[in-house]
């Protein structure tokens, strides 16, 4: 546990400190140096890749799919990869995070966490559009996998047949899922038990069993996400337009007080500015996961029919995750007179801003809201898991069966009771795998550029003039020589 502690402070705890005007300080940690940069980085090499392209990814995520894939059997479609990825992004982050960014750093922290989704889009366009390049034949699942252990492996494999920061990396990413299916099992409990009052272990039995009948089963998960996150997404999303449509009036109020808070001069004097600037940063960044590594190991399994398809749908999926859903959250709370939640934080703010906007049923709103949340989250990590799992043990069903059903039990052992060495454990494992993901991300940066040239040059402007669109071909990669052919 000491070795755990040093290594999340280490990461996650003040590496720098700047002082500010009026007696305050800004905090860094070592992910933010690294994640910041990096994603400005990108969006730069990019052209601002996430509002100059928006179009574009609308155009990709509503294409048809026999018009979006190359056919394989078993293979999941960019759509589905996205929706994959988005399950894991929309959860915990989504509620806790937000209304955390929100307790600490009051109303600002909204709009820092909004300018962070926007440079972690072109970080998740980079990550992504690279593990579809790199990705592989799936033996045993059908269709593809990857990530980014496989685009260590092709980056620092050397003369061995394995790389050992791809194995660092896909070690890192089974620790981080592991802990946070604890993460997920707790709170599931905790909000079924202080909404309907029902015991921990009827939550851990029912809970468990549901999730062994979908992980345990060959290629079921996508199919159940491709059902629960659009109507879950959707119906939050009804719920708050609902909402800010009833409480049109204060809107304007509620947007000034975000820009305000987010560069007013009393912030800054007062000290409080970092805290805002650094609230607001940390949780966009917990939210969306643009850097860790996490959401290409679903873009490498979309059958697409470009690599720049799959970037693109993956940073709009951080649009999706930040700009529109931890939004959501936002405006729930800062649509509630100041009155009704003073001297609240954390869960009890949303819960009493969901009882003030829908009476007592919003708390049984918010516990259900949290369930399903979590448990795509859940469904997701494991899907993330197939790759890695593979990479580090081999192609087996036993390793694949096991890391499952380990899964399982720390959902289960989640929701009998909290441990806090768990939670920082996920954080050490979500930490490390940003920091060897990093090592891989700019390196191979171009490679991403020249498919994304090729994109634009042979799809998008081809499209418009009606010339005849080229397949893209990688001269070293049999997957997309293959498809080329086919095409």
């Amino acid at each position: 546990m000491g070795l755990v502690t040093a290594i999340y402070n280490l990461l996650w705890g003040d590496l720098v400190t700047i002082s500010l005007p009026g007696g305050g300080s800004l905090g860094l940690s070592l992910l933010i140096i690294l994640l910041i940069p990096a994603g400005i980085f990108c969006t730069i090499i990019t052209r601002f890749l996430p509002i100059r392209l928006l179009p574009e990814m609308l155009t990709v995520a509503v294409e048809k799919k026999n018009e979006n894939t190359n056919g394989k059997q078993n293979a999941v479609s960019g759509l589905e990869a996205l929706i994959v990825s988005t399950a894991t992004r929309v959860g915990m982050g989504n509620l806790v995070g937000v209304v955390a960014a929100v307790s600490a750093g009051g109303a600002g922290a909204v709009f820092w966490m909004w300018i962070t989704a926007i440079i972690g889009s072109s970080t998740a366009f980079i990550e992504s559009t690279l593990a579809q390049i790199y990705k592989e034949k799936d033996p045993l699942y059908g269709g593809y996998r990857g990530g980014p252990a496989f685009y260590l492996h092709s980056l620092f494999k050397g003369k061995k047949k394995k790389s050992i920061l791809a194995i660092l990396f896909a070690l890192s990413g089974l620790l981080c899922w592991c802990g946070i299916s604890q993460v997920i099992g707790n709170s599931v409990s905790s909000a079924f038990d202080n909404a309907f009052h029902v015991p921990p272990i009827v939550t851990a039995v029912i809970l468990c069993t549901i999730s062994a009948f979908i992980v345990l089963r060959k290629n079921i998960s996508v199919k159940v996400l491709d059902v629960i996150v659009p109507v879950m997404a959707t119906f939050y999303f009804v719920l708050t337009v609902f909402v800010i449509i009833t409480n049109i009036s204060a809107l304007p109020s509620v947007f000034g007080r975000i820009f305000q808070e987010a560069f007013g001069f009393r912030q800054a004097a007062s000290g409080a500015f970092g805290a805002i600037l650094m609230n607001g940063v940390k949780r966009g960044l917990f939210s969306n996961e643009a850097g860790s590594g996490s959401a290409p190991c679903a873009a490498a399994a979309a059958d697409v029919t470009h690599p720049v398809k799959s970037g693109l749908l993956q940073a709009l999926g951080v649009f999706i995750d930040t700009i529109v859903i931890c939004s959501c959250t936002a405006f729930m709370m800062l649509l509630v007179p100041d009155s009704v939640t003073a001297g609240l934080g954390g869960m009890d703010l949303l819960q009493e801003a969901m009882r003030y906007h829908f009476g007592n049923i919003g708390v049984i709103f918010i516990a259900l809201t949290l369930w399903f949340f979590c448990f795509s989250t859940f469904i997701g990590v494991l899907f993330y898991a197939r790759g890695n799992v593979a990479y580090v043990f081999g192609d087996n069903w036993t390793s694949q069966t096991i890391y499952k059903v380990i899964a399982i039990i720390n959902l289960f052992i989640g929701c009998m009771a909290a441990y806090t060495f768990v939670w920082d454990l996920g954080d050490v494992g979500i930490g490390l795998m940003t920091i060897f993901n990093m090592m891989a991300l700019i390196p191979l940066s171009k490679e991403a550029i020249e498919s994304l040239k090729d994109y634009e040059l042979n799809h998008i402007k081809k499209r418009k003039t009606g010339g005849e669109i080229r397949p893209f071909v990688k001269k070293d990669s049999i997957i997309w020589q293959e498809d080329s052919e086919a095409s």
